[in-house]
């Protein structure tokens, strides 16, 4: 039997999992960015190259062993230039590649965080209800961050701790370079743990700090199926709520899903039941569902489609089409007065 994983390049609302982070991270206006990859890497960087922001330079770094997150780290700096001193703007964010939620605001809030703190690493933690499997942050009495310790590796009360974290990080580069080098597989799993950064931090003197996400659910992490739906689900009332801030009428935003590459235009209004895919366009005041299912096609202005299937399909402004109508590439573009092949069971 196949693993049951979410994989990278699992689509969630049209678009890979790995690349809606790229696209949170290019709010940031990033230099660039390094993707990591290791098993199946020719698959994931083709993915990537297709579905990156435009504009956002990606390079690639491999990491051939799999010998945890510090090592996916020093793998990940081999690609960037040499720092030259210690300067305090010169960050670095690490973000994993199974986060789909993480969103442009936070990071935004983190990096802000990180430099008026001055610190060496600013963490994005989380409180959650079940912190099973996570790893806990563990601070003084005082409230400091002192370090963070792996589920495995952390005793009984330290496993009561709620506040996890996500993985998400801002370094200062130098000192992250630095501290990457030092790193041993000194735990129970063999592995170089980017977490431990964070005392070797504390332990040199550093500066650390911490912001805690308003929404744990941004920063979770896609392990198994039902987080791929769970993440998914998020991902639609996301964009279905950003549509209707911009004059989209969702008669029952519930039941309408609409990829984060599809188009809309004003005063569309949309039934329950309809699924937009890929690059599909609908123009000004056109009507679409209930019922139907679009694949990148594009929708006129004041066009009415209704329990209707379309793949690679334009509809004219002004044209009604369906019910039960079924189009597809190769099928004549609609348009006033034009007929539909009646073989291929179409009705306009």
């Amino acid at each position: 039997m196949k693993s049951s994983v979410p994989k990278p390049l699992h689509r969630l609302a049209g678009r890979p999992m790995v690349a809606h982070v790229l696209h949170a991270l290019s709010g940031m206006d990033p230099e660039r960015v390094v993707v990591v990859v290791g098993f199946g890497a020719g698959e994931v960087t083709k993915g990537v190259d297709q579905h990156k922001p435009e504009g956002l330079k990606v390079l690639f770094a491999e990491q051939k062993q799999q010998r945890g997150t510090g090592d996916a780290v020093r793998a990940a700096l081999s690609a960037l230039p040499d720092v030259q001193g210690d300067d305090e703007e010169d960050s670095v964010i690490v973000a994993p590649g199974d986060t789909p939620l993480l969103s442009t605001e936070t990071m935004r809030s983190l990096v802000d965080t990180h430099r008026r703190s001055g610190a060496a690493v600013t963490l994005l933690s989380a409180r959650v209800a079940d912190p099973s499997g996570y790893g806990r942050v563990v601070r003084d009495e005082a409230g400091s961050v002192l370090r963070i310790v792996e589920q495995r590796d952390a005793t009984d009360e330290e496993h009561l701790i709620d506040e996890v974290n996500t993985s998400v990080y801002v370094f200062r580069r130098a000192f992250l370079a630095g501290a990457v080098g030092g790193l041993r597989p000194d735990n129970a799993s063999q592995e170089l743990y980017l977490t431990d950064v964070v005392a070797a931090a504390r332990d040199g003197g550093w500066p650390v700090s911490c912001v805690e996400v308003t929404d744990p659910a941004e920063a979770s992490g896609v392990n198994d199926r039902r987080q791929l739906a769970a993440a998914e689900a998020a991902l639609r009332r996301r964009i279905n709520e950003t549509w209707m801030r911009r004059g989209v009428t969702m008669i029952d935003p519930a039941a309408t899903y609409v990829d984060c590459t599809v188009e809309l235009a004003g005063d569309v209004v949309l039934y329950p039941g309809t699924v937009l895919e890929g690059s599909t366009v609908v123009e000004a005041a056109a009507v679409v569902g209930p019922a139907t299912h679009l694949v990148d096609c594009h929708v006129g202005a004041g066009a009415r489609v209704e329990a209707t299937y379309g793949r690679s399909v334009t509809v004219a402004a002004g044209v009604s089409v369906g019910p039960w109508a079924v189009l597809g590439p190769g099928d004549a573009i609609v348009g006033p007065g034009d007929a539909i092949p009646a073989a291929a069971g179409q009705r306009v």
